[in-house]
């Protein structure tokens, strides 16, 4: 695939006579621009498939029917915070992008997230984790959707923590997302009794981390945080079964893993691993008939992320928040979103609360054993749910200027 970094990946008009659905509406088109990794580390946790999921939102909404004119565009940031701003300034300014949705990596999604403020437009993020983004960095144009460091901490870092394993070494990647993934788990291993016996930054995006994972093995941790993604994350996990560490004694505590990373890596090494999502393709009658739709024009095969899924669940809200504003005037729609209760098939009934953090539950996943799966993406059982109320970090802790 071209990395050309203005690269329209795809584009889905749905045309019908200008109404008065549209007569507020910016040059009569809404367009939504898909950011993210197409063809790198992040490709198949969000990528092409995050381009599938919003054109699937769109003829849910029924836009089409409504005489709604809904286009969508992709591009690859390319995880460089410089390339995905020059997009991103681009699609506002020339190609009259109304909406940028996705934007895994975080170091992108803060530069993003800047730009988007000073054009007055409108950002839904599901691919990036930082909870700063709902916190000292929140604004008033931009919803942070499916996921973030502090609910991945909370969810995976207690459990473990509660349940004997009480000290932690971090492999870290080097950037706003593994930082704020180390900082929030860490605090959460201390509030509930563990100690941190030591931490090293990686490299990112990372091949190599036989160094970093001998250090770890010294230190004796019973516990060794991956705060990373992707193939950082895979390559860490393979690495250390090379090294016995598991086998030693040793346990990995994949700080944000991906059905997709599980599917790379197969059961007989993941096995065993807890981690906290909030989509799972397999929980409920409605996820796998979203799954069976997507599955079918997915480029891979691939079943859907939970990145993928939030770009569904964030372009159906924005979708009707557009409806009933009558405008995608960015500022005017984020408020809107606010002020309207979320529901779909997939997270289910929610809200977005003001400083942009959408709440829903989480789920504690492990995954299965060889012997426990039923088919080739049968790869992980739900062991508990975390209740929306508690699944993200408090309103009031996170610093949100927006927070009255």
């Amino acid at each position: 695939m071209q990395r050309e970094v203005l690269a329209t990946l795809v584009a889905a008009t749905f045309v019908l006579g200008a109404g008065a659905a549209q007569a507020q509406i910016s040059d009569g088109v809404i367009k939504i621009g898909v950011l993210n990794d197409m063809s790198g580390l992040y490709a198949d946790i969000a990528g092409p498939g995050s381009v599938v999921a919003a054109k699937m939102a769109i003829e849910d909404f029924g836009a089409a029917k409504k005489g709604m004119k809904v286009e969508v565009v992709g591009a690859d940031h390319q995880n460089k915070p410089d390339i995905g701003s020059t997009i991103a300034r681009t699609w506002y300014d020339t190609d009259k992008v109304d909406v940028i949705v996705d934007v895994p990596t975080s170091s992108v999604a803060l530069a993003v997230n800047q730009i988007t403020r000073d054009k007055g437009k409108a950002f839904l993020v599901s691919g990036a984790a930082t909870s700063d983004l709902t916190g000292k960095a929140c604004s008033p144009n931009t919803i942070h959707w499916t996921y973030d460091t502090w609910m991945l901490a909370n969810g995976t870092g207690s459990a473990i923590t509660k349940t004997g394993g009480d000290t932690w070494f971090f492999l870290t990647a080097d950037y706003a997302f593994g930082h704020a993934l180390e900082r929030d788990t860490e605090a959460v291993v201390l509030k509930n009794g563990g100690k941190v016996l030591g931490k090293v930054r990686t490299p990112f995006p990372g091949t190599d981390f036989s160094s970093f994972l001998l250090q770890a093995q010294a230190s004796k941790a019973k516990i060794i945080g991956l705060a990373n993604a992707g193939g950082d994350t895979i390559n860490s996990i393979k690495q250390a079964a090379e090294f016995g560490i598991v086998k030693g004694g040793q346990n990995l505590a994949g700080m944000l893993v991906f059905l997709t990373d599980i599917k790379a890596l197969g059961l007989a090494t993941a096995q065993g691993l807890i981690f906290t999502e909030t989509f799972y393709w397999d929980r409920d009658d409605a996820s796998r008939a979203f799954t069976k739709r997507f599955i079918a024009q997915s480029p891979h095969g691939n079943y859907p992320t939970m990145v993928q899924a939030g770009v569904y669940s964030a372009v159906l809200h924005y979708l009707k928040a557009v409806e009933a504003l009558k405008s995608d005037d960015g500022t005017k729609v984020i408020a809107k979103m606010k002020e309207i209760p979320t529901d779909d098939p997939l997270f289910g009934k929610g809200s977005v609360r003001a400083d942009g953090r959408k709440i829903h539950n989480a789920y504690l996943l492990q995954v299965k054993k060889p012997s426990e799966s039923k088919g080739p993406w049968d790869l992980m059982k739900v062991r508990a749910t975390i209740p929306a109320a508690e699944a993200f970090r408090p309103v009031a802790d996170g610093g949100c200027p927006l927070v009255k």
